[in-house]
């Protein structure tokens, strides 16, 4: 196993309700669990590969919740990046470099029965966390927008997180709406469903956590 680490931005959009049941062990609002979205790594390495300012991304779709597997995956990588750099963000994404169940690319890769060949193209990530917006362009497969929740009477922007002292994808996410759609081969599309915003900073090992757990 090649050691790693990444630190950046995450954008991602299910076909949850906002809250995502999910998050609290919870079956999936509409009995099945499909997402899009991508990170954008600031910093990172793997062993000696430096992934500094890349992104990934990926489309998923479980026919249940995660736990029972049976799950499809699109593995998407940057197009800048160049071989050595599109084999290490592949063994990241994929878990093949995590220690077992350590992280969410370890976890999710346990859930799945078809993982699609990966592609290469064009991701463009912007993304404002504590501003719950973001927009997403992955050539040729999906695009997703986010933006905040918004109060049913005033209209005004809302502002909710969830916080997971142990999560294995991020400490604190913001909570937003999304909508996107995907196509190819897990075609999607989200219409206002919950979205998430969050710093990731992990490794091979886990969620590299800034604050003390409760």
């Amino acid at each position: 196993m090649t050691p790693w680490e990444i630190e950046g931005a995450e954008f991602m959009c299910c076909n949850c309700s906002y809250g995502c049941p999910c998050q609290f062990n919870a079956p999936p609002t509409n009995g099945t669990c499909e997402a899009m979205g991508a990170i954008s790594i600031a910093s990172g390495y793997h062993g000696h590969v430096r992934l500094d300012g890349l992104n990934l991304a990926l489309v998923l779709s479980w026919p249940g919740p995660i736990h029972e597997g049976k799950g499809k995956c699109q593995p998407i990588v940057d197009e800048r990046a160049d071989a050595a750099q599109r084999s290490a963000l592949l063994r990241i994404m994929t878990g093949q470099d995590s220690e077992p169940f350590a992280t969410m690319f370890s976890i999710f890769a346990s859930t799945m029965t078809q993982v699609f060949d990966p592609i290469s193209t064009r991701i463009d990530f912007d993304a404002d966390v504590d501003a719950r917006r973001g927009r997403i362009h992955v050539a040729g497969v999906f695009d997703l927008t986010g933006e905040p929740l918004r109060n049913p009477v005033t209209g005004e922007a809302h502002r909710v997180r969830i916080d997971l002292p142990h999560g294995f994808e991020f400490e604190i996410a913001e909570i937003g709406s999304g909508t996107g759609r995907a196509q190819g081969n897990i075609a999607l599309t989200l219409d206002g469903t919950h979205a998430q915003f969050a710093r990731l900073h992990m490794n091979h090992q886990g969620l590299i956590r800034h604050r003390a757990t409760a």
